[in-house]
């Protein structure tokens, strides 16, 4: 089995380095077929386009060819985390308040493993989000197992452009 919280350690700081910011380490696939998939956004866009991906592929290709972190064979995928993006970080539910989410839980809360609704932001390691029904969940960062924003109109209008240029910052538009 990878160990996966190694590679991150690895990975982050070369990603750093190079002037993005590691979103997600993860390998997919088969024991046939696996791949390491590395999720990076630039921090001034929060996208990455096709010459970032490069970038960051070749880097990691050589590092990770020394290093040698990973038994056997493995292709190496490197991606955008794009629009419904996996929530990975705590930041990430700060930057994306206002945006629906889904959000799996490692153990139930109560009777409910599962939350969909409005991120309302953080507090401390505590994520907020209110459901469709206007209930209020408060949910311990290291207790959340994964979570995705939800492609919404709303969350098209506020990473449009989709390009890496003329984008400055995240806008959160108002509907």
């Amino acid at each position: 089995m990878t160990d996966i919280a190694g590679l991150e350690r690895l990975i982050e700081p070369e990603v750093k380095r190079l002037g993005y910011d590691l979103v997600r380490v993860m390998m997919i696939g088969g024991a046939s077929d696996p791949t390491l998939q590395v999720m990076a956004e630039r921090e001034d866009t929060r996208q990455l386009g096709i010459t970032d991906c490069e970038k960051i592929s070749r880097h990691l290709s050589d590092m990770l060819d020394l290093a040698d972190p990973i038994a056997g064979s493995y292709r190496l995928e490197v991606s955008s985390p794009g629009i419904d993006r996996p929530l990975t970080r705590l930041k990430d539910y700060a930057d994306w308040a206002g945006h629906e989410a889904r959000i799996t839980l490692r153990e139930p809360q109560g009777e409910r493993k599962q939350f969909s609704g409005t991120l309302e932001g953080i507090d401390g390691d505590v994520v907020k989000l209110t459901d469709k029904s206007g209930a209020s969940h408060e949910l311990d960062f290291p207790d959340i197992a994964s979570a995705k924003l939800v492609l919404t109109d709303k969350l098209i209008k506020a990473t449009a452009p989709l390009s890496t240029e003329g984008a400055d910052h995240i806008e959160t538009v108002e509907e």
